[in-house]
């Protein structure tokens, strides 16, 4: 018998109800919270070098001591990120053992190639971003910019190694499942390139540079709103939103794809993404809404008809699962979370587009910044919103793979820590967090502040500060 526990999460029962194991909620809490923050700092720390030297470049090749003040202090936000995100990572990866034994220890050998590989990363990256940010007034203008050429694709290979991680729990591969429970024909190769590697990889990646030009865009627009209408914050913002615009529409597109992908690859998920309740086709696209788990419905929200199958299959005709073909015990734990999420995600990279045209055809026209302040105020609103939609993504990506940790093979129940404790490990790292998220942000604004109360076109007379006369000759 399957019965509703009232939060709609459905347990499986026979003579007696098998409850949760008492430590599930406080390690899916504490694992929630934990990449809550840590995909905070990931963005920058994937994309922020990339504008960096994108302005450093700029200020070598034409001598501009603005465009190098942008690096040189972007590098130090960068850094600061970067060393944040390393702790906050650290936290993480102890968590992976000491909460999910049930995952490392038994599918360790076939997953556990990726960590490395971002271990190495990790190193790598950290070694290069100190050398970059000493290298300032330090060595010879070209070398310290081909000495920080390789950080955005460590950053990337960072990136690469936990996306394949986790794109493995979605779509596992590598190995076989003997009748016994035991795996056979382990293969690393294969599981670091599963199936759903691509889609989320690509569509992870274009949404971290989003994010991250958007919220440095945002930081200048909001000064130029505030009468700070200077080269160095025009810059400050047709650096980032010209990479983070260019992006947009690329991610609609992936975004849909990947969209489809989870389509065939997890039509549970996609079942709860669309909040699709009954299999058929003809199925309707519906906007936010709240699923009724007790009997397979959704109250209220927008329906727009055939709209969900025309997007699944390109034809209103096409089949989509819903949730009645989902055996109770193996649906999302929360369709009405994944749901919203999804929506949500989907509306901001949407409303994003308009924002990215009317920025692209000002640019286009007059080369500057838009100067309508209701652009100034989206543009500063966007920074936000993107990250609103970073956030959203891991919902559905984690929440809509539920109740299995490994897809269609291993439950979250059976991999989670039977030890004691755990809510109190969660409020050791709430604590943490908050004492991390806290300090990030007080030094972030006394950077400003000290930038804010300097020259804004040259910091000569820092150690660190751009050369005055940097030329490309300079440098060769």
């Amino acid at each position: 018998m399957e019965v509703d526990d009232g939060s709609g999460r459905y347990v499986v029962t026979g003579v007696a109800l098998l409850a949760e194991p008492a430590q599930l909620l406080p390690a899916r809490e504490q694992m929630a919270l934990t990449l809550m923050f840590h995909i905070i700092l990931v963005p920058l720390g994937v994309a922020l070098p990339t504008m960096m030297l994108i302005a450093n470049y700029k200020g070598l090749r034409r001598n501009d001591p603005v465009a190098l003040t942008l690096a040189r202090r972007w590098s130090h936000a960068a850094g600061l990120t970067f060393a944040v995100g390393a702790a906050s990572g650290t936290v993480l990866s102890f968590e992976m053992g000491l909460l999910w034994p049930g995952l490392t220890g038994r599918f360790g050998e076939v997953f556990g190639l990726p960590f490395a590989i971002e271990g190495i990363a990790f190193f790598l990256e950290a070694i290069l971003v100190a050398v970059y940010i000493y290298g300032w007034r330090r060595m010879r203008p070209w070398t310290h910019f081909w000495l920080g050429l390789p950080i955005p694709f460590i950053a990337l290979a960072g990136a690469f190694s936990i996306i394949s991680a986790n794109a493995w729990m979605n779509m596992p591969a590598g190995f076989t499942l003997g009748p016994d429970g035991q795996l056979t024909n382990i293969d690393p190769g294969a599981a670091i390139l599963n199936r759903a590697l691509p889609y989320e990889l690509t569509h992870f990646v274009l949404a971290a540079y989003m994010a991250a030009g958007f919220t440095v865009a945002s930081v200048y627009a909001v000064g130029w709103l505030r009468g700070r209408r200077d080269r160095y914050h025009r810059l400050g913002i047709l650096i980032p939103f010209t990479v983070a615009a260019v992006l947009t529409p690329v991610q609609f597109v992936v975004g849909d794809l990947a969209a489809v992908a989870v389509f065939h690859d997890q039509p549970a998920k996609f079942a709860a993404m669309e909040v699709v309740t009954t299999s058929g086709g003809h199925q309707p696209e519906i906007l936010y809404g709240v699923y009724d788990s007790a009997t397979n419905t959704v109250r209220g929200g927008v329906r727009i008809a055939g709209l969900d199958s025309w997007l699944a299959g390109g034809s209103v005709d096409t089949y989509v699962p819903g949730l009645d073909g989902v055996a109770a015990a193996d649906r999302p734990s929360n369709v009405t979370i994944v749901h919203w999420a999804f929506d949500t995600m989907a509306g901001i990279g949407t409303v994003l587009i308009p924002l990215a045209l009317w920025f692209g055809v000002a640019y286009w026209r007059r080369r500057d910044v838009p100067r309508s302040r209701l652009f100034l105020w989206c543009a500063a609103a966007a920074g936000a919103l993107t990250y609103v939609a970073v956030e959203a993504g891991w919902i559905v990506t984690e929440v809509g793979r539920q109740p299995w940790i490994v897809y269609q093979v291993l439950r979250t129940s059976d991999a989670v820590t039977h030890a004691d404790g755990v809510w109190v490990s969660f409020t050791v790292v709430l604590a943490l967090y908050l004492v991390l998220g806290i300090g990030t942000v007080a030094v972030l604004r006394a950077m400003s502040r000290r930038w804010r109360h300097t020259d804004r076109t040259i910091d000569e007379d820092a150690v660190y500060g751009p050369r005055p006369a940097a030329t490309p000759e300079a440098g060769r």
